[in-house]
């Protein structure tokens, strides 16, 4: 390993925790890695994934890191590829070839992939020597950033025979380290925690006001020499108004955020990774899986939603060792926002009733559009995963494999010329999947069970027969409609008390968010060493006060002082107005929740589909407390 670290990566010696790291992979075959951000976490399976017989597999949600990281290995001459939605049909073909070759040694994907029948049928035929794990924190269901999709992963390393398992995150408490072990079968002693002290970051925590926090983030750039800068926000309009008025008084400074076009995000990102002194005003969307060592300011506009999200995005300055300042413009006005995000994403009682209700009259057998059901009981896409995931989890349902429901596909040869590469039964087929499915005006459709069931056929000999055709490049294949199938477990079970459980587990989400942001309110009045607390909740005990923290450089505690609400409800809103907007959209604003959400300007698919997001009522009770709102309706009825 020594060797192959000095040969392909040009380091002398390995950095904190990687050598054990590695170690832990070869001899226990599975580890975890807790790194802080920076640390030299992707190492652990790059350097691996040289020495093994087979193909990592690297599992991440970060599209910028998988490219990042590839045009390193490439330039290294080491093989690696990625498999994501961004790639064409000949993209995907090359990749595919080299996985079955052996030719590839590192391969990308998103946890969604999984979702894809054919990824997997093909991934289960190849030698997989390592299976990692990125930001494995999104496996653990009492985590900051709990994710469906991660929770599955687990079991499909087992289900793919994955050789080797490694986990990797920078940010994991105590209890989601044991989560993570658990969950990949990972031995507790091969959890490999670094720490999260940095003792070049100088952070500052300063109680402000909503009417001066402009002024004073200002006059920090003006009066601290420049280097590349980060400004955090909650809001994408709050990035726009920032980044507007900073370049108004002179700095050069852009936004950066999810709503704006990929093709403008990469160019911020650019332009910003190519500066000594450019300041990007962004929502949490910016920062992850960017390599910048030189980043000497991060600055928190608004407060981060969790002491796990603070240290991921402070994390991100001053990798290259030097000191670096990173500050908290507390403000309280934040609090009722960062809340009223928590409580939104609640689906309401009797939604969580219909879901449970009809996915239990389907049988014993059945597939689902996830985005139809989204629609139509008005829960969000990923809320909805996560009630589907709890399912699982309460032994009600087991997952099968998904599906598509649909497949595209245009010929890239001439369908005679195609047809006449076989005979017999082979080619009647293929004259079929072009004659007898649905022509538009350059792409072939058809449903494969539909189409299988008409020519009396199994549905995968159908599937393969597509996928033949686009290995040989003789066409361009696309999936679409993805299904997924489920198994009703044996049992009784009541539809009202599933949904009951449903609900107490979604409250219980909300209380652990809501306990999550009083932790960062915790932090900024903290009566002593505030990186001291910081780092404590990640399980690291240091005995010293670290001498570069606020309260170490003041000798004073300075608390947060929560503010009341700028609104009392309804205050300003036309009541008579929204009464006859709720009787006209039942399907949206019959509930109190759903009101609650459209008034605090939170979205829903029912809003959604209604178009309600572009009514002049909608976010009229912006900075009311969602549970004021939540009451007022409640009682209203």
């Amino acid at each position: 390993m020594q060797e192959l670290l000095q040969q392909h990566f040009g380091f002398g010696e390995f950095r904190p925790g990687q050598r054990e790291v590695i170690d832990a992979i070869i001899n226990k075959g599975a580890a975890l890695a807790v790194f802080p951000t920076g640390g030299g976490k992707s190492l652990c399976y790059q350097l691996p994934a040289l020495a093994f017989d087979g193909v990592t597999l690297v599992v991440s949600p970060l599209i910028a890191l998988m490219k990042d990281q590839i045009d390193f290995l490439l330039s290294r001459n080491i093989a690696a590829a990625r498999l994501d939605s961004s790639l064409g049909a000949d993209g995907s073909r090359r990749v595919t070839d080299q996985i079955r070759s052996g030719e590839l040694r590192l391969l990308y994907v998103s946890p969604e992939r999984f979702n894809n029948e054919r990824f997997l049928s093909m991934i289960k035929q190849a030698k997989i020597s390592l299976f990692a794990v990125d930001e494995a924190h999104c496996i653990s269901e009492w985590g900051h950033n709990f994710r469906p999709d991660y929770l599955k992963i687990a079991e499909t390393a087992r289900a793919i025979g994955a050789e080797r398992v490694l986990a990797l995150t920078a940010t994991a408490t105590p209890d989601v380290v044991r989560d993570i072990c658990r969950a990949f079968n990972i031995d507790e002693s091969a959890a490999i925690v670094t720490g999260f002290y940095r003792r070049n970051l100088m952070l500052a925590t300063t109680p402000v006001s909503a009417a001066d926090r402009d002024t004073v983030l200002a006059t920090r750039l003006r009066n601290r020499p420049v280097g590349p800068t980060i400004v955090y926000v909650t809001l994408q309009k709050t990035a726009e108004r920032i980044a507007n008025g900073l370049t108004s008084a002179g700095f050069e400074a852009k936004a950066y955020h999810a709503g704006m076009e990929a093709e403008e995000r990469h160019a911020v990102q650019d332009w910003w990774m190519e500066s000594a002194s450019h300041i990007v005003v962004a929502t949490i969307a910016f920062g992850m899986g960017i390599d910048k060592a030189d980043v000497r300011y991060v600055y928190h506009y608004n407060l981060p939603k969790s002491l796990e999200s603070y240290s991921q995005e402070i994390g991100r300055a001053g990798r290259d060792d030097k000191p670096s300042t990173v500050e908290m413009l507390a403000c309280a006005e934040d609090l009722t926002t960062l809340e009223n995000f928590v409580y939104g994403d609640t689906p309401t009682l009797e939604s969580l009733r219909g879901l449970v209700g009809e996915l239990l009259s389907l049988g014993d057998e059945f597939a689902i559009s996830q985005y139809d059901l989204s629609f139509r009981f008005d829960i969000r896409m990923l809320v909805l995963r996560t009630a589907l995931t709890y399912l699982e989890l309460l032994g009600v349902f087991r997952q099968g494999t998904p599906f598509y429901a649909g497949y595209q596909f245009r010929p890239l040869k001439d369908m005679e010329w195609i047809a006449s590469q076989f005979s017999g039964e082979p080619a009647q087929l293929v004259r079929d999947l072009f004659e007898k499915s649905k022509f538009g005006a350059k792409w072939h459709t058809l449903n494969p069970d539909e189409f299988a069931e008409r020519l009396r056929k199994p549905r995968g000999r159908v599937a393969k027969a597509l996928e033949y055709l686009e290995q040989h490049a003789w066409i361009e294949l696309r999936a679409s409609e993805l299904r997924h199938r489920y198994y009703r477990q044996p049992g009784e079970y009541d539809a009202d008390s599933v949904a009951a459980e449903l609900e107490s587990r979604y409250l219980r989400r909300e209380q652990a968010e809501e306990a999550r942001l009083r932790q960062v309110v915790d932090l900024v009045g903290h009566d002593g060493c505030q990186t001291n607390l910081l780092v404590a909740h990640f399980g690291e005990i240091r005995a010293e006060p670290c001498g570069h923290c606020t309260h170490c450089r003041t000798g004073a505690a300075r608390p947060l002082q929560p503010t009341a609400s700028k609104h009392d409800v309804p205050g300003a809103l036309d009541v008579e107005a929204f009464k006859q907007l709720r009787a006209k959209h039942p399907a949206a604003l019959a509930l109190p929740r759903q009101s609650a959400r459209f008034l605090c300007g939170l979205t829903s698919p029912a809003l959604i589909r209604a178009k309600l997001t572009r009514n002049a009522l909608y976010g009229a009770l912006e900075d009311a407390h969602f549970r004021d709102v939540l009451a007022w309706l409640a009682a209203e009825g």
